[in-house]
C-alpha cells in the first residue's frame, strides 16, 4: 500500500499541465487621454479613485444610493451569479481528488426442502466496504478546468462590481435629472405668476384705452405659454420619481429631495490619471480579462484530451455469511485496479475541440481589447462633454442675464410708450427660454461629471 501511494504521488508530481499559461496581452494605450488639458495634475489622485460618497455630497442622494446598493434587483441578481460561480468552482475542483464511497448490505435467505436431494437451507450474509475511484490528473486536465472555473468566478465578481458602479451612476443621473425638473418647474411657476400680473396690468390699461386688444391677446399668449409647461413638467417629474424608485428596489412612489441643482458641488479640477490605470480600475475591463483567462485555461483542457486517461480504483471491506463474525480478520476483502485509456480514433473530434478552444480564446482576446478601446473612448467623450458643458453653461448664464435685462428694459419702454407690446412678448419669450436652457445646461454639466466618473472606473469601491 505504501508503495502504491508513493508511486501515485510520484506520478502526480512528475505530471505537467499541458496548454499555455496565461500572460496579460500587451496593450498599446496612449500616454494621455484626448481632451485632457490638466496633465499637470497627473500626480493628483484620479477622479476614478474617489469614493462615490465623497464625490456626491448631497446627504439625500447618498442615502438613496445606499438604499439602491442594498435593494437594487440588478445588484442582487449579480450577487446570485457570484454564488453560482463559487459553487461551480467547488464542483470542478472536486474532480482533482479521489471519490470515496462507503456501502453496506445484508441479506437472509431460507429455502424449503424440495426433495431428499435438495434439503432446506438458510443463508445469512453481510458486507461492508469502502470504494475509492481516482482519476489521476497527470496531464493537468482537472487543474486547468479548476483554473478556468476560478477565472469565471473572478469574472462574476468583477461583473458584480460593474453593476454596482452602474447603479451608483444611474441613481445620481436620475436624481440630478429630477432636481433639474424641479428647478424648471419653479422657473415656469415664477414666470407664470409674473405674466399673470402683467396680463392684469394690460387688462387695466386696455379698459382705460392705454392698450389695444392686440396687446391684451399677446399678454394672454405669454400666460398660456408658461402655463402649458407646468403640467408637462409635473408629468415628467412623476415618471422620473417612478424610475428612481425602481432603481431603489421599491414600488413607484415619491422621492425625497435634498440640495437644489444649483447647489450641487462640482470639483474645481478633474484629474483623470493615466490611461494605463484603466486596466486595473475599470471593472468591465477586469471582467473581460478574467473571461480571457478562463478561455486560455480551456485550451489546456482540450489539449489534455489527446493524452491517456489514468484511473485507480480500489475496494476494501469485510464480507461474511455469518453476521456475528463479519468484522473478523479472516473476513477481510480488498481489490485494486489501474486503467489507462488512450484515444486512438475520434474522427477529428479532439482536434476540432482544440481548435474550438483556441478560437474562443481568440474571441475573448478581441473582446478584451475592444473593451479597453471602448473605455478609452468613453473617458475622452465624457471629459470633452464635461469641459465643453461647463463652458456652455457659463455662456448660457451670461445669455440668461442679458435676456432678463432685455425683458426688464422692454417693459419699461412699453410702460412709457417707447415700444409696442410685441417687443415685450419677444423679450419675455427669450427670457423664459434662456432660463430653461440654463437649467438644462446645469444638468448637462453634472451628468457629464457622473459619466466621466463612471468611465474612469469609479463608483464600485
Amino acid at each position: 500500500m505504501r508503495a502504491c501511494i508513493s508511486l501515485t504521488f510520484g506520478l502526480l508530481l512528475a505530471g505537467c499541465m499541458v496548454g499555455p499559461n496565461y500572460k496579460r496581452p500587451a496593450i498599446d494605450a496612449p500616454g494621455v487621454y484626448r481632451g485632457d488639458s490638466q496633465s499637470s495634475l497627473a500626480s493628483s489622485e484620479p477622479l476614478g479613485d474617489e469614493k462615490w460618497w465623497e464625490l456626491f455630497r448631497d446627504p439625500v442622494l447618498q442615502q438613496l444610493t445606499r438604499t439602491a446598493l442594498e435593494q437594487n434587483y440588478d445588484l442582487r441578481i449579480a450577487a446570485s451569479r457570484v454564488l453560482q460561480a463559487q459553487a461551480q468552482l467547488g464542483i470542478t475542483r472536486a474532480n482533482q481528488f479521489p471519490m470515496v464511497s462507503a456501502g453496506t448490505q445484508a441479506f437472509s435467505e431460507r429455502n424449503p426442502k424440495i426433495s431428499s436431494s435438495f434439503p432446506s437451507y438458510e443463508a445469512n450474509a453481510g458486507e461492508v466496504d469502502l470504494a475509492v475511484v481516482w482519476n489521476l490528473d497527470f496531464w493537468g486536465k482537472y487543474r486547468r478546468q479548476t483554473e478556468a472555473a476560478r477565472a469565471s468566478l473572478l469574472a462574476s465578481k468583477w461583473g458584480q462590481r460593474a453593476v454596482l458602479a452602474s447603479v451608483v451612476s444611474s441613481v445620481a443621473t436620475a436624481y440630478f435629472t429630477l432636481r433639474e425638473l424641479d428647478l424648471a418647474l419653479d422657473v415656469s411657476k415664477k414666470t407664470l405668476a409674473a405674466r399673470q400680473d402683467s396680463m392684469r396690468l394690460t387688462t387695466v390699461l386696455a379698459k382705460n384705452g392705454s392698450a389695444s386688444a392686440l396687446d391684451l391677446r399677446q399678454s394672454e399668449q405669454l400666460v398660456y405659454t408658461a402655463a402649458e409647461t407646468i403640467p408637462d413638467l409635473e408629468r415628467q417629474i412623476a415618471l422620473q420619481e417612478n424610475s428612481l424608485s425602481i432603481l431603489l428596489g421599491r414600488n413607484p412612489g415619491p422621492i425625497p429631495r435634498g440640495r437644489p441643482l444649483t447647489e450641487q458641488p462640482n470639483p474645481p479640477a478633474i484629474p483623470v490619471g493615466l490611461p494605463s490605470e484603466l486596466l486595473e480600475r475599470r471593472p468591465d475591463i477586469r471582467e473581460a480579462e478574467a473571461t480571457l483567462m478562463a478561455a486560455n485555461a480551456e485550451i489546456g483542457v482540450a489539449k489534455a484530451a489527446y493524452f491517456p486517461s489514468i484511473s485507480l480504483t480500489g475496494t476494501a471491506g469485510y464480507e461474511s455469511f455469518a453476521l456475528n463474525n463479519l468484522f473478523t480478520h479472516s473476513q477481510r476483502l480488498w481489490n485494486g485496479a489501474a486503467s489507462l485509456t488512450q484515444p486512438v480514433f475520434a474522427a477529428g473530434a479532439l482536434r476540432s475541440g482544440k481548435r474550438l478552444a483556441e478560437a474562443q480564446e481568440q474571441e475573448m482576446l478581441l473582446t478584451y481589447q475592444q473593451t479597453i478601446m471602448n473605455a478609452l473612448q468613453e473617458v475622452s467623450n465624457s471629459l470633452t462633454a464635461y469641459q465643453k458643458g461647463r463652458e456652455f453653461r457659463e455662456q448660457q448664464a451670461l445669455l440668461t442675464a442679458a435676456a432678463e435685462d432685455a425683458d426688464r428694459l422692454s417693459k419699461i419702454l412699453y410702460q412709457h410708450g417707447g415700444t409696442s407690446y410685441l417687443q415685450v412678448l419677444t423679450s419675455e419669450n427669450n427670457d423664459f427660454s434662456a432660463e430653461l436652457n440654463l437649467v438644462q445646461a446645469q444638468l448637462n454639466e453634472r451628468l457629464a461629471l457622473v459619466q466621466l466618473y463612471n468611465a474612469l472606473g469609479g463608483g464600485w469601491q
